[in-house]
C-alpha cells in the first residue's frame, strides 16, 4: 500500500508518499504560502529523491494546494504514481489531541469534532491540522484516513508529572496539565532504541532537539515524563522559544513593554530562545560560528542552551531511579556533535563516558557514540515522524 502523509499548517502543506511495501520515500515536498501572494510547490522525487519540480502559482486554499500536490504525483513527468487510486490511505499529523486521544485513530465526524473540541489547547496549530483533513477529504473523498497525534506518546504520564501546582479546579474545567509534543517523534525512538538494547526493562531519556526541542523520560517504552508542557513553550531553550521561565516574567514584560499577555507570548515564542540570548540567529549552526569568531552572546547562548538539557537529563535519571541509555535525535541532536558533547560534559558522576572521535564524526546516522566502558549506553538515531505516522495508518486501516 502507498501512504500519503500530510502535515498541514496555516498556511503550508508538508507531504509524503511512502510505499509500505518497502518503506521508501517515493515523494515529499512542501506548498508554501498558501493564501498569500507568491504561492509555491516544491516536489522532490526519483531515486534518492534528487530529481526536483517546483511551481509558482496562485493558491487560495488549502483544498486547492491538495489539488496541486496530487497532480505533482500523478504528473507524466514528474509523478510516482499513475493516478490518485494508487494512494491507499492518508495519516495526517494533528498537534494536540487533549486528553481525548491516547493512541491515532481513523478519521470519522467524532475524530474531527474532538480535534476541533481540542482547538483552546492549540489554537495556532489544531485549525490548520482540521484544514488540511477537511482539504484531503474533499478532494479524496473515498480514501481512509487517519489522525496521528503529537499529544498521544505523552499520555502515559502519571499526575504527579502531568499536574500543575495551580488550584485543581483549572484542571477540571480547562484540562490545563503538561501535555507534551514530538510525541510521533519519541515514540518511534523509543521503539528503536528498546529493539537495540533488547533488554526486558528499560530507562531511558530521549533528546528531541531541533528549531524546537523536547526531552522524554521513558520506560519500558512508556513515557513517564516529558519537558514540554500545556504547550511547546515549556521545557528547555529552543532556536525562537524560552522554555520555562518564571511565570512572573510575562507580567514584568508587559507591564514594561506595554504589551498584552498574547503580545508578551508571541515575544517568548518567536523572539527568544537562541536568538533573544545572541541577539544573531535562531539556528544553531550559525550561533555555533559566530561562538567560534569570540561572539560571547552567541557563547552564553550556548551555554544555556547546554545545561538546561544537561539538568534535564539528570533530573529525568533521578525520576526513574537510574538510566541505562541516552538518546540524541532530530536536527541539532542527529548532526551537531559539538553540542552532543557539551550537553553531556559534566555527567561522567552518572557513568556516561563519551566517544569524542566517533561522537565528532557521527552526522545523521544510527550509532553508539559511548565507549564500551560506558555505563550508560549514549546514541545518535535518526527520527523519523513520518514513517511512524504511515505505520500507525497502515495498521489502522488494514485493521
Amino acid at each position: 500500500m502507498k501512504i500519503l502523509i500530510i502535515n498541514a499548517g496555516s498556511s503550508s502543506l508538508k507531504y509524503q508518499l511512502i510505499d509500505m511495501q518497502d518503506e521508501s520515500v517515493l515523494a515529499k515536498g512542501l506548498v508554501e504560502r498558501i493564501g498569500i501572494e507568491g504561492s509555491n510547490l516544491a516536489h522532490k522525487y526519483g531515486e534518492g529523491l534528487q530529481q526536483k519540480f517546483n511551481l509558482t502559482t496562485a493558491i487560495p486554499n488549502h483544498t486547492e494546494a491538495m489539488n496541486i500536490v496530487l497532480a505533482a504525483l500523478t504528473d507524466k513527468e514528474h509523478g510516482v504514481i499513475a493516478d490518485t487510486s494508487e494512494i491507499g490511505a492518508v495519516g495526517h499529523r494533528v498537534l494536540h489531541g487533549g486528553m481525548k486521544f491516547t493512541a491515532s485513530c481513523v478519521i470519522d465526524q467524532a475524530c474531527l469534532d474532538a480535534i476541533e473540541e481540542c482547538i483552546p489547547l492549540g489554537p495556532l496549530h489544531n485549525p490548520a491540522n482540521l484544514q488540511g483533513i477537511r482539504a484531503c477529504q474533499a478532494v479524496m473523498p473515498n480514501t481512509p484516513m487517519v489522525a496521528v497525534f503529537d499529544t498521544a506518546f505523552h499520555q502515559t504520564m502519571p499526575p504527579k508529572a502531568y499536574l500543575y501546582g495551580v488550584p485543581l479546579e483549572y484542571y477540571k474545567k480547562y484540562s490545563i496539565r503538561r501535555y507534551g509534543f514530538h510525541g510521533t517523534s519519541h515514540r518511534f525512538i523509543a521503539g528503536r532504541i528498546n529493539e537495540i538494547l533488547g533488554m526486558a526493562h528499560s530507562k531511558v531519556v530521549i533528546c528531541h532537539l531541533g528549531n524546537g526541542s523536547s526531552l522524554s523520560a521513558v520506560v519500558d517504552g512508556k513515557c513517564v515524563d516529558t519537558s514540554m508542557g500545556l504547550t511547546p513553550l515549556e521545557g528547555v531553550l529552543m532556536g525562537t522559544r524560552s522554555g520555562s521561565l518564571d511565570p512572573a516574567v510575562v507580567e514584568c514584560i508587559a507591564n514594561n513593554e506595554h504589551l498584552t499577555p498574547t503580545q508578551t507570548l508571541n515575544v517568548l515564542n518567536k523572539k527568544s530562545g537562541l536568538l533573544g540570548l545572541s541577539e544573531y540567529s535562531s539556528d544553531m549552526r550559525d550561533v555555533r560560528a559566530k561562538a567560534a569568531e569570540g561572539d560571547e552572546k552567541c557563547k552564553t547562548a550556548l551555554d544555556v542552551w547546554a545545561y538546561g538539557i544537561r539538568k534535564t537529563i539528570g533530573a529525568y535519571a533521578a525520576a526513574m531511579g537510574g538510566i541505562d541509555a541516552l538518546v540524541f535525535t532530530a536536527g541539532i541532536g542527529e548532526n551537531d556533535g559539538e553540542g552532543r558533547e557539551s550537553i553531556v560534559d559534566g555527567l561522567e558522576f552518572m557513568g556516561i563516558e563519551l566517544d569524542k572521535e566517533k561522537n565528532a564524526r557521527i552526522r545523521g546516522e544510527e550509532c553508539e557514540i559511548s565507549t564500551p566502558n560506558s555505563k550508560v549506553r549514549v546514541f545518535v538515531i535518526p527520527t523519523n515522524e513520518e514513517l511512524a505516522i504511515a505505520r500507525d495508518t497502515l495498521e489502522l486501516v488494514t485493521k
